[in-house]
């Protein structure tokens, strides 16, 4: 089966169609520019945008930068305000005529880590850190999402962490991966003390460059690279369509 998969970003938003059985795209990603300001009229202008270079008519899945609880945005930290309250599935429901499931971004990358990356087949607790714009997180329990952690936020030395070890934050600090790996040292000794989890996987802008700052971090536990690279969004986000297409067939 085949779902559109959309990844709304801080600075892209991405999609393409995927085949759920096996994470493959089924077309080329499309990208456009993430809309200043990301309103949610814009942001469901460009998710429009995406649907028709498809021409797509069944189910979409998207991946929101925020905290999603029932289709519904509670928090939206890299986009516009008043996204906060708004019913982001209702919108894109609209604005593309299809069913849409909507989740939390690095939830979505890490159901594709898990079910066709580096978390495939691993059980106790499994956390995903994704470090781009900010840093986002998902974290599984034998295999099972505990959704909308955005452990990205906990305070590190008066901060949220994400304001102190992101990859944007090293960009714009221009700290050398040996510095920045220091914050990520410290950030990733917080998240063991308070979930103790059996792997970590790296996910994000920084994954590809994982070599290069991983050699500074020690850790008591497993720590490994994402493996789907910048269409884990994607791919993630089709899975989560799953549930609003069975929905769809339910009623047929």
């Amino acid at each position: 089966m085949d779902i559109l998969g959309i990844d709304i970003g801080g600075t892209g938003i991405k999609g393409a169609p995927v085949n759920i059985s096996t994470g493959k795209l089924r077309a080329e990603r499309l990208r456009v520019l993430t809309p200043r300001p990301a309103t949610p009229v814009k942001v469901a202008k460009a998710v429009k945008t995406i649907a028709r270079h498809f021409n797509w008519r069944g189910a979409i899945g998207v991946g929101f930068p925020g905290i999603v609880q029932h289709g519904r945005v509670i928090t939206a930290a890299n986009l516009h305000k008043a996204w906060v309250g708004e019913s982001a599935q209702a919108l894109f429901h609209k604005a593309t005529g299809a069913a849409v499931q909507v989740v939390n971004d690095a939830d979505a990358a890490g159901l594709a880590e898990m079910r066709f990356g580096a978390g495939r087949r691993r059980k106790g607790k499994v956390l995903l850190l994704t470090f781009g714009t900010g840093i986002g997180s998902a974290l599984f329990v034998d295999g099972k999402l505990v959704s909308n952690t955005e452990f990205g936020h906990v305070q590190i030395r008066g901060k949220a962490a994400e304001r102190r070890a992101s990859d944007a934050i090293r960009t714009k600090k221009k700290l050398g991966w040996k510095k920045w790996a220091r914050r990520v040292q410290e950030y990733l000794n917080h998240m063991v003390l308070l979930l103790s989890p059996d792997l970590i996987i790296i996910g994000g802008g920084a994954a590809k460059d994982y070599q290069k700052f991983a050699k500074y971090i020690e850790l008591p536990v497993e720590m490994i690279p994402a493996q789907n690279g910048n269409l884990a969004g994607i791919v993630g986000a089709a899975l989560a369509g799953r549930n609003v297409s069975k929905k769809t067939r339910a009623k047929k």
